[in-house]
C-alpha cells in the first residue's frame, strides 16, 4: 500500500500521528499524552476529510 497512518513517540514522550505517502511524511499532528488520542486524530481526518473544501490560492 502507498500510504499510510502511523503512530510515533517524539522526543518529549508524546503520541503523534503521522501521514506517510510512497515512504514520504506528508503531514503530523500535534503531540498528544496518549495513544488514544492520537488514534482519534486519525479517525477525524478519516470521517472528515473526504469533504474537506479545496482552495486554491494563486
Amino acid at each position: 500500500m502507498a500510504h499510510r497512518f502511523e503512530i510515533r513517540k517524539n522526543k518529549k514522550g508524546e503520541f503523534v500521528s503521522y501521514f506517510i505517502y510512497n515512504s514520504e511524511t506528508i503531514w503530523w499532528t500535534e503531540g498528544y499524552s496518549s495513544k488514544a488520542s492520537a488514534k482519534n486524530a486519525i479517525a477525524s481526518v478519516l470521517k472528515n476529510g473526504p469533504d474537506a473544501e479545496i482552495v486554491e490560492n494563486f
